[in-house]
Parts: structure tokens; C-alpha cells; sequence
């Protein structure tokens, strides 16, 4: 699935076009779709904030009549959650105090631009947790009445208790207790509603549920009813919150035969009928509450992944049955190598999952080398013949910052696998722990990362449909760049560049991606498809003297025509190196290639770009596609920048298009070409059927 990038939406406050256009690009190139709007005055600012939502302030530091501390000020008066971010000439304790107090979220000096980008990154994930925290809070009351619903209707006798007092019960509670009023009921201590017998166990359990239990428990009781009859019943608790504050839920049944039966076969569904471990269902379920305890009571512990070596050929040297005895064998070497609180299971064919809890980094390795020791000195007998196993233990560390249950299985499980990665250990037989990775902010493993992946040939293409609205018969694809992990996972190689570069790295992969596609593009036409390509180009390739003889060579080379060829520049890009764009331009047009700009409409002035780059093509950036589909007053504004391309003789593309509803309008607006996952997802062939258009 696309993973889809979110535009920011930026205000500036600077006197200075030209640093206001360096700000937003410096936001580009650090991987942030962005849309922005230089602030003029106090009337611009307020009717900016009146029209548009906002997801970050850059205000430079200035004595000017309209200054950064006005903005801010009308930030707050209107109480509008818009980071804030003042930009100083240099640092001084006193002003960087003063904007802070006064809400600024940081004071940065306007040089810093690697600390610019961390405080940025840092502000608009937080803005995107407070906005998804109040999407899921007002999700939650929904789901609240619903539950209130759905309680306040069940057959099932319902009570929430706290501090052994009733502080909610339905109907059928209160019906079941012989109460008409559940006022009456909330006065009276759950004890009184249990004779003597049932009132200690009951006390027993609800104290496991104060000091944190989480597992549901019951208990056969007799309860006493309003008119003094008794009735013997079984009673369920679980954790429960009530009006945002925890409790504890009771379910109250008659006691019937079959409990035991029901708990029989519970225990039965979370078992692995070969070793009699735990399922892998059950490991989950188990993860999970460890987790919400690792984040409630900051408790950390460890996940191990324990995978067999080698168990293929395990099993065809021993048989099935073989294997099988082996799969048992190993299960009760790890019984005894683990702890009744923790949780054994078997989690796939070969391999094994444990659950820790209360146990740090170096607890984990001490615990995975005595599991990976133990079974490597076990020998297991198959029909006579000794059959031994190596495993590869990987950790996963749960602590308060743990993803969900599903990562963590992941982390451990690539743990496992990285062990065979390691130098000299492609047997397995270790022990590795997970590290979670990040990206090197001067870049060096970056260009270490993308070195490697083009040494080991470890990038592939992808081609996803451009499709004419206006009946064009000529066949369009844009090519994409993947790069593989070493997980073997899709990635893109330019999240890996750091916001300055670094150039030779990008210009190696812009021509490795021509070639590659001049290839694709060549054997293609061979079979009668009149096809045109979409390639994008970075900042460093126009930069580069060398590339437009290079490419001549290459297209000659291939006995390509150079009008199949579409080279792309973003419109940040296009603007930041101008002059040289607009000789790179001339240059293409030379070789017949033809030029669109992409991304175009965030730049603070885009028009400007179009009067020195001759461009062929126009595609708008992707918030545009989303803004076409709000109301009526976004939809005559797109339509406005579409009939003012066209009037220049510029080709439009829309992106991003996913889902038949916007159709109509992007027809009505004149659109030529769309593009998107609705029409096709990038995929490794051109093999798109654009008769059926």
C-alpha cells in the first residue's frame, strides 16, 4: 500500500523572499511535501488563519512594524495549535526566554539549519499526535455511548465495581439482584450481596485486581439477593474503566455444569497439540498485556524469537515423524530453561517464542545464550540415530516506548534472522539482539547504505500509468526507484539522503535509473507501443556539467528518440537552482527530450518557474488533489491554476487520484492526464491496457 505523504501547510513571517523560498525548501528536501504562504502583514496573518488550517509557523526574528512576537501573540489570542518557531540571529538567553514564555515551542539561530530540521520534525509529529489523540478522543466518546448501549440492553448481569462498592449495573444486574432502584443498589458494599462463604475469595480476587491484575478470573459464589433468597452463580472480573476511571467488571451467571467444561476448552485452544506449549495466539495475547504494563507501570522485559537451524533439512534426514520428535524434544529443554512466569510457546514450524518480563538488556543475553547453550549440548535420540540442532535466538526489548504486539514479533523475528548475517556465522548457532535503526544525520551511512545497495544490485524499477482524460492515444508510465534492505524490504532510496545531499550518490542513482529504464523503454517500443517515459531528476543532476553529454551517448546508444523521454524536476528544485534549470532545459530540448515540473504550486510565487523553464508537462502537487474534493471554493482555485497552464500551452497532471468520485470534477476542470493508485499501483511491468480508456 502507498504510504501517503502528508503536505505541510506553512506559514512564514520574513522580510526576505529569497529566505523565505530557502525555508521551504529546506523543508523539501528533508522529505516534507510542503504548501506555503509568506505572511505580509497583520490583516494577511489574520485572514490566512481565517481560511486555512496550518501545521507550522517559521517566524524570522526582525524589527519590523509587524514582528515575530505580534504573530505569536495572535497565535495564542486565537488559540490555535500552530507550532511556533522563531528564528534569531544569534542565541540570546533573555529573547529565547521571553519567546518561550510566550508560547514559542523553540528559538533557533536562522543559520542552523540541521537543528532547524530536527525541532521542525519534532514539532509536526507532535502536531500529528495531538490531532490524531483528539480524532481518537472524539472516536472514543462515540464508542463510550455505544458501550453504555449496548451494556445498559444486554441479557448478560453487568456490574462495575470500585473499591468494593457498585458504581454502575444494568438492567439485568439489577434484575437478577431483585433491586428496582439502582440507586438503592450503589449504597450497598458488593459484600453484602455474598453470603459469609463467598465473601473471602471474593476479597482475594478484587485485591489482585487493585495491585494490576489483567487476565480475567472467576469464581463460584453464592450470591444474596434483595428478598434474602440465595442463588449460587459463577462470577467473571476483568479490568474495566468507567466514566475515564478503572475498575473492575463482574458478569454474574447462574453456575452451571458446563463452566468447567468451557474453561477445559479455553485451555485447550491456547495449546500447540505436538509440544504442548502454548500457541502462538496465546504468546500474543500475553504480549499485549506485557506491553500495556511496560507503558502503565514502566516494566521492561524481553521477547526471544528461538528458530531451529537448518530444520528443513532436519526433517528430510529424519522423516516427519523424525522431525516431529525433535520439535518435542526441544520443547522440554526450553521448559526447563525457563521460569513458571514466563510464557513458552511454539510460533511457527521451527521455531519458538518466550516471553520475559523483568528483565533487562543484559538479563536477555544471559538468558538467550543458556537457551541457545542448552539446546545445542541436547541430543535427541530418532530411531536410533542422534539427531543434534544449533538455534538462532533473536531479542526484542519491551520497555515503555514498545511498539504493538505484531512489531515486536517482527523485531524479535529479524533478530533471529540477522544472527546468519553476522561475519563468519552463516549457520546460525547465536544470539542477536534488535537495535532499532536511524538515519545518520551527517550522512555517512547513508551513502554507505546506498553504495552497497548499488554494488549488490539491490534497487528495481517500477512503473505506474499516466492516463489521458482527453482521448491522447500515446501510452505514458512514470518510473519509480525501490531500494531492497538487507531484510529485503522495499524502500526508497532518497529517504536515505540527508536534506543537503550528498550529490555524487544522486547523480550515480539518477543515471543507474535512466540506463535501466532506456533498457525497459527500448524493448518495450520494440513491440509496437508507442510509450513515453516520466524519469525524475535530482537537484544534483542538474547541477551536473557532465549529464547532458552523458545522456546524448545513452540515448543514441539505445536508437531511443528523445521526445519518449519526460525528465522531471521538482518545482523546489527548478526554483532553488533557476539559472541552472533553465540551462539544463535548453540542454534537453536539444536531444528532443521533453521537461515537466512536478510538485508544482507550493513554491510562493510558482509562476515565476514557468516564465525560464520551458516545461512540457505540469504536474501538481499532490495536496492539490485532495483540496479539488473540499468545497466549491478550492475546487475554482485549482481550476484557475488549471486554465492558466493550459493558457500557456503546458500539458497538466493531476496525482494521487484514489478513487472514481473526483473523476467528473478533474474532467470539468479541464485536467489532461491523471495518475494513481485507483487507475494502478506502481508495478515492475508497463502492462497497463490504456485501450480500456
Amino acid at each position: 500500500m502507498r504510504k501517503k505523504n502528508k503536505t505541510v501547510h506553512l506559514l512564514i513571517l520574513d522580510q526576505s523572499q529569497n529566505d523565505a523560498e530557502e525555508m521551504v525548501s529546506l523543508l523539501r528536501n528533508s522529505g516534507r511535501a510542503t504548501r506555503a504562504h509568506r505572511v505580509t502583514s497583520e490583516e494577511d496573518l489574520l485572514e490566512s488563519l481565517k481560511e486555512h488550517s496550518w501545521d507550522l509557523f517559521l517566524a524570522r526574528e526582525e524589527d519590523v512594524e509587524f514582528d515575530a512576537s505580534a504573530a505569536l501573540s495572535h497565535i495564542k489570542r486565537l488559540d490555535k495549535d500552530i507550532p511556533f518557531i522563531v528564528l534569531n540571529s544569534a542565541l540570546n538567553d533573555e529573547n529565547i526566554v521571553s519567546y518561550m514564555k510566550a508560547g514559542a515551542q523553540d528559538v533557533i539561530p536562522f543559520e542552523d539549519r540541521k537543528h532547524l530540521v530536527l525541532v521542525i520534525n519534532r514539532e509536526l509529529t507532535n502536531l500529528y499526535e495531538r490531532r490524531n489523540r483528539r480524532s481518537i478522543e472524539v472516536h472514543l466518546r462515540d464508542a463510550e455511548k455505544r458501550c453504555q448501549l449496548l451494556l445498559d440492553s444486554s441479557k448478560a448481569a453487568i456490574a462495575y465495581i470500585n473499591d468494593g462498592m457498585h458504581i454502575y449495573a444494568n438492567s439485568s444486574y439489577m434484575d437478577f439482584m431483585g433491586y428496582d432502584d439502582v440507586d438503592d443498589l450503589i449504597c450497598i458494599p458488593v459484600l453484602d450481596t455474598l453470603t459469609p462463604d463467598s465473601q473471602n475469595e471474593f476479597k482475594a480476587i478484587t485485591k489482585l485486581y487493585t495491585d494490576g491484575e489483567l487476565e480475567t478470573k472467576q469464581m463460584s459464589a453464592v450470591t444474596r439477593r434483595s428478598d434474602d433468597s440465595e442463588v449460587q452463580v459463577l462470577m467473571s472480573f476483568s479490568v474495566a474503566t468507567y466514566d475515564s476511571e478503572p475498575c473492575t467488571q463482574i458478569i454474574v451467571r447462574p453456575e452451571q455444569d458446563s463452566a468447567e467444561l468451557e474453561e477445559k476448552l479455553k485451555e485447550i485452544s491456547s495449546q500447540d497439540l505436538l509440544t504442548g506449549l502454548y500457541n502462538r495466539q496465546h504468546l500474543m495475547e500475553k504480549l499485549s498485556e506485557a506491553i500495556e504494563q511496560a507503558v502503565s507501570k514502566s516494566q521492561t522485559g524481553a521477547l526471544y524469537y528461538i528458530a531451529l537451524d537448518n530444520f528443513i533439512q532436519i526433517k528430510s534426514n529424519a522423516g516427519i515423524a523424525g522431525a516431529d520428535l525433535v520439535l518435542s524434544d526441544v520443547a522440554n529443554v526450553l521448559r526447563e530453561q525457563t521460569e513458571e512466569s514466563w510464557t513458552l510457546a511454539r510460533i511457527s514450524d521451527d521455531a519458538y517464542g518466550l516471553l520475559a518480563m523483568s528483565q533487562d538488556d543484559s538479563d536477555a543475553a544471559k538468558t538467550a545464550e543458556k537457551i541457545r547453550n542448552a539446546i545445542e549440548q541436547h541430543m535427541s535420540d530418532v530411531s536410533g540415530r542422534t539427531v543434534q540442532v544449533t538455534t538462532s535466538v533473536g531479542i526484542a526489548l519491551i520497555n515503555e516506548n514498545s511498539p504493538k504486539a505484531q512489531d515486536i514479533l517482527g523485531r524479535s523475528h529479524n533478530a533471529s534472522d540477522e544472527v546468519k548475517n553476522q561475519e563468519g556465522n552463516e549457520t546460525g548457532n547465536g544470539i542477536f539482539t534488535y537495535v532499532s535503526k536511524r538515519a545518520d544525520i551527517d550522512g555517512d551511512s547513508s551513502v554507505s547504505s546506498l553504495q552497497q545497495a548499488l554494488d549488490d544490485n539491490r534497487f528495481k524499477l517500477l512503473f505506474q500509468p499516466v492516463i489521458s482524460l482527453r482521448g491522447e492515444s500515446e501510452e505514458h508510465y512514470e518510473a519509480f526507484l525501490r531500494m531492497m534492505d538487507s531484510e529485503g524490504n522495499e524502500v526508497s532510496p532518497y529517504d536515505f539522503l540527508p536534506p543537503a545531499g550528498p550529490s555524487e550518490m544522486a547523480s550515480k542513482i539518477d543515471r543507474w535509473v535512466i540506463l535501466q529504464t532506456i533498457k525497459h523503454l527500448s524493448g518495450h517500443r520494440s513491440k509496437g507501443h508507442k510509450t513515453n517515459l516520466f524519469l525524475n531528476l535530482t537537484a544534483e543532476t542538474i547541477q551536473d556539467k557532465t549529464f547532458l553529454p552523458w545522456l546524448s551517448v545513452a540515448l543514441k546508444a539505445a536508437r531511443l528518440p528523445g521526445d519518449s523521454l519526460i525528465f522531471q524536476i521538482n518545482e523546489a528544485d527548478a526554483g532553488t537552482y533557476l539559472k541552472l534549470a533553465k540551462d539544463f532545459a535548453k540542454g534537453l530540448k536539444q536531444l528532443h527530450c521533453k521537461i515537466s515540473i512536478s510538485r508544482f504550486g507550493c513554491a510562493l510565487t510558482p509562476f515565476n518557474t514557468l516564465k525560464h523553464i520551458d516545461a512540457d508537462y505540469v504536474k501538481l502537487d499532490g495536496s492539490f488533489t485532495d483540496e479539488i474534493q473540499k468545497d466549491e471554493e478550492s475546487r475554482e482555485k485549482v481550476k484557475e491554476m488549471i486554465t492558466s497552464l493550459q493558457a500557456q500551452g503546458k500539458l497538466t497532471i493531476v496525482p494521487l487520484v484514489e478513487s472514481a468520485s473526483i473523476l467528473s470534477t478533474l474532467w470539468q476542470a479541464g485536467v489532461n492526464f491523471i495518475q494513481g493508485y485507483y487507475l494502478q499501483a506502481p508495478t515492475t511491468e508497463m502492462n497497463y491496457d490504456f485501450t480500456e480508456e
